[in-house]
């Protein structure tokens, strides 16, 4: 991880065994971490619960420096909300909904307000962004009209060679493109229609403006011939933010692999809405770039990288946008890890910066760049730093790029076609296979199943493919039925089935509000772990034991499966 700045108390204090880490490295090369974190070690998890109880803590006057102008700190509010609802996915939580109601006050200004005021602001294309992350992760079905007259906003910024930037400037901006790319591949995972080929510009603009020695400045100078020429001033948080935007434009464009989910329709079972989704996706022209125009110019930036192992940013009125730089670091590396097609549990750029941050953590409120100065607002620092701790864009990465079978995101009632009649099957006993059951359980009338006639015996198929499908529907059917009945019986077989792959769906139902779902996913990860004893969860628990049980299930899991990211779908 490049050290992008400590507190001068910090620095001083650390001044001998600085120098003599500096001269380890010249001689051996980037020294190895002396702990190997993930976000669900058990020291990270305590950061990010302080962190999140501090941007709880905060009301109006924690904002009170930017409420002046035409943007009026939206932005700041919706990346508090925006880091909140990543880590405890309550939409309807007090932090989050404060976040969601300015954005609406700043649309609804705008539909009000003379465009010439907006272009004075210089904060409106992150506010934009912003707003976009903030409004595709709640719902982006419920919020779809908010999300494309954002996505008309985000036009304005952006210049006719692919960068983005401050109205009237000539030069594209490296730090605004990255945000304005991000939200554009949300809003493209997300199945909006988004003009492909201007991301497809932006790749290009970025392999032009890159500096010579492989590093990106801040605004960059376009060469009408493409060649590279030095760019200046270049920076190790310049050169991140254009590469984040490199990669996730070129992610968007699945320059990576067919990763948009278009090819999931095979799978037994699929909801309707999936099918439609597909039908769409593949009436809207989709732009190609070769993977060498991308992976070429980050060659260029790992290299620059490399040759400049530590930046120490001098410091402008004690500011440095620490915080900032760190959740850009997280998301270049995770992006690289997805393009790379690598994975490492307990990467050194990680480990390093959780050591920082357990330094910078106000021990009384638990924000960050409270006492160490960031040059962003301690709220917008505190969301940073816990972005960074639960690695939120690989969490997104993966969530979005498994499409809509991800998690809980709406399934519609009826999600497959119905070969019964009502409850019945005709001929047969009701319900005598697990296939059967399941079309009736994907039923819109599913609650008025009696119990009793659902046999305790059921058992899934033998068949290695029919089985695969039958715990797909079943995972869908827990994680997203309306139907009670229907998610007792699906948490009951999966819980019996003695796959380890069905864990996550199991521990995303020990939230369910049904108190049967939650008692047969908490003794079918008992069975499966064989863990009789479980993790302590009681019989009728409250939401912080339910809280805790996930999170001790989550923790056995990756002595098990190291490399699953669990998504903030897989918690309520």
């Amino acid at each position: 991880m490049q050290r992008i700045g400590r507190s001068p108390t910090a620095w001083g204090a650390t001044a001998a065994w600085g120098f003599l880490l500096w001269v380890a490295t010249g001689l051996f090369g980037t020294l190895p971490s002396a702990s190997a974190y993930s976000p669900y070690d058990p020291q990270v998890m305590q950061m990010v619960d302080r962190g999140v109880r501090y941007l709880e803590s905060l009301n109006e006057r924690s904002f009170a420096q930017v409420t002046t102008g035409f943007g009026q700190g939206v932005g700041q509010r919706a990346m508090v909300a925006y880091a909140h609802h990543k880590v405890v996915g309550d939409p309807n939580a007090p932090a989050v909904t404060r976040g969601v109601e300015r954005v609406r006050w700043l649309l609804d200004r705008m539909r009000r307000t003379d465009t010439t005021e907006a272009s004075h602001s210089n904060k409106l294309c992150y506010t934009v962004a912003v707003s976009i992350l903030l409004l595709a992760d709640l719902d982006p079905d419920g919020y779809k009209s908010e999300l494309n007259e954002l996505y008309r906003l985000m036009q304005q910024f952006r210049l006719s060679n692919g960068g983005y930037t401050y109205p009237g400037e000539k030069n594209g901006d490296t730090s605004q493109t990255q945000y304005a790319v991000l939200a554009l591949w949300t809003l493209l995972r997300n199945g909006f229609d988004v003009d492909q080929n201007q991301l497809a510009d932006t790749i290009r603009w970025l392999g032009r403006v890159q500096d010579v020695q492989g590093g990106w400045p801040y605004h960059g100078v376009d060469t009408a011939g493409g060649q590279r020429i030095n760019q200046r001033p270049v920076s190790m948080s310049t050169t991140l933010a254009a590469g984040s935007a490199l990669l996730i434009a070129a992610d968007a464009l699945q320059t990576f692999g067919d990763t948009g989910g278009d090819d999931v329709s095979d799978i037994e079972g699929l909801p309707k809405a999936l099918k439609i989704y597909r039908e769409e996706s593949e009436r809207r022209k989709k732009v190609r770039v070769p993977r060498d125009i991308v992976m070429t110019p980050i060659s260029y930036a790992e290299r620059y990288r490399t040759e400049n192992p530590y930046e120490r940013v001098q410091r402008v009125s004690g500011f440095d946008w620490y915080y900032y730089q760190l959740y850009t670091l997280e998301r270049y590396e995770s992006f690289l890890e997805f393009a790379n097609g690598t994975k490492v549990k307990s990467p050194a750029w990680y480990n390093d910066g959780v050591e920082e941050l357990k330094e910078y953590q106000d021990p009384k409120t638990g924000g960050f760049g409270i006492i160490d100065g960031a040059g962003t607002n301690p709220g917008v620092s505190t969301a940073f730093a816990v972005l960074f701790l639960i690695r939120s864009t690989q969490k997104s990465i993966v969530d979005l790029n498994r499409g809509s079978l991800a998690g809980s995101r709406g399934l519609p009632s009826d999600t497959t076609d119905i070969r019964v009649e009502g409850t019945k099957i005709k001929g047969r006993p009701i319900a005598a296979a697990v296939t059967d059951l399941l079309d009736i359980l994907e039923d819109d009338g599913a609650d008025e199943l009696d119990g009793q006639s659902l046999p305790e015996d059921l058992e899934l198929s033998d068949d290695p493919d029919v089985r695969k499908a039958q715990l797909d529907r079943l995972e869908r059917l827990v994680r997203g039925s309306r139907s009670w009945q229907a998610r007792r019986v699906a948490a009951r077989l999966l819980g019996s089935s003695d796959e380890l792959r069905v864990v996550p769906s199991l521990i995303f139902a020990l939230s369910d509000n049904d108190a049967m779902v939650q008692r047969f996913a908490r003794d079918g990860l008992r069975f499966i772990s064989r863990k009789f004893d479980g993790v302590g969860m009681p019989r009728e628990p409250n939401r912080d034991e339910v809280v805790q049980a996930q999170r001790d299930w989550r923790r056995w899991y990756h002595t098990m499966e190291p490399n699953y990211v669990f998504l903030e779908s897989d918690l309520r």
